[in-house]
Order: structure tokens, then C-alpha cells, then sequence
């Protein structure tokens, strides 16, 4: 005998929104994906490093780029090993600290970026940044800071 569902309303709210959170970031993900590998041959992981290098006027450590990222230090390091083959970012010995590199987009890697950005933001806008307000965005990076300052709890 098949089982009917359970509804929103039978299932505990905390199971609800987990499952929503869980949801929203794989079928977003996957959307963004297909969209910057199709126009740009950009896989998200390596966009979402070009990010976070883009966002800094500076070089980024390496190590930095491990603890900002959704990606472990060896998914960085062969993220920036593909840009870095692609001619879309360098590394350079740290003026900081001499065992550690730091890693910037090049032009080219700085051009690809902001066409990359565009697909992104086009990409989303329907699905996503259209459909909520102002409130709705801030309350969610408010929860997304709250998750992630307590990440490791």
C-alpha cells in the first residue's frame, strides 16, 4: 500500500526548514553550474573561488582561500591549479609570510569573472533574487552567518 506524503504542516518546523535550506542550495547550485559551464567552461567551484579573489583588492593566501570557500584546502588547490593553467590567476610568494602563497586574478581571469558574474546573476534572477524582497535576502544571510559562525559546534 503506498504512503501518502507528509505535508508542511505534519512535519516539525526545524525538519522543514533544514530540508528547504538543503533543497534551495543543491537545485541553485546545480542551475548555476550548468549555466557558467555551458557559457564560460566555468564549473561553480572554480567560480567560487574567482569570488572571493575578486571581492579582495588584494592577493589572497592560499589558506585564506581553504577557509572562505565551501571547498577543502585540496579542492582549492586544484581549483586554483586549473585557473592558475588557464592563465586566470597567478600565484605569488607571500610578502607576509615566506612559507605561505597568495594568489590573484590576472586580467584575464578578472574579464572572466565579471561575464561569469553576469550569467550568474542572470541565471538566478527568475529563480531566486526576483522573487524575494530586501527582508527575505537579509533575513538569509543573516541565518547563513549564524550557521557559519557556529560551524564547527
Amino acid at each position: 500500500m503506498a504512503k501518502r506524503k507528509l505535508t508542511q504542516a505534519e512535519m516539525p518546523v526545524a525538519d522543514h526548514a533544514f530540508y528547504g535550506l538543503v533543497w534551495a542550495g543543491t537545485v541553485l547550485t546545480e542551475r548555476v553550474d550548468r549555466a557558467l559551464s555551458k557559457a564560460h567552461d566555468l564549473p561553480v567551484s572554480w567560480f567560487e573561488v574567482m569570488l572571493w579573489l575578486a571581492s579582495s583588492p588584494d592577493p589572497v593566501p592560499a589558506s585564506v582561500l581553504g577557509n572562505s570557500t565551501m571547498l577543502s584546502r585540496s579542492q582549492v588547490s586544484r581549483v586554483v591549479d586549473a585557473l592558475q593553467s588557464r592563465g586566470l590567476v597567478t600565484r605569488t610568494p607571500s610578502t607576509r609570510d615566506a612559507r605561505s602563497v597568495e594568489v590573484s586574478l590576472t586580467p584575464e581571469g578578472h574579464q572572466l569573472f565579471e561575464a561569469a558574474d553576469a550569467t550568474r546573476r542572470a541565471c538566478l534572477a527568475p529563480v531566486f533574487t526576483d522573487l524575494l524582497d530586501q527582508q527575505d535576502l537579509e533575513a538569509l544571510s543573516t541565518v547563513w552567518q549564524k550557521l557559519k559562525a557556529n560551524k564547527e559546534g
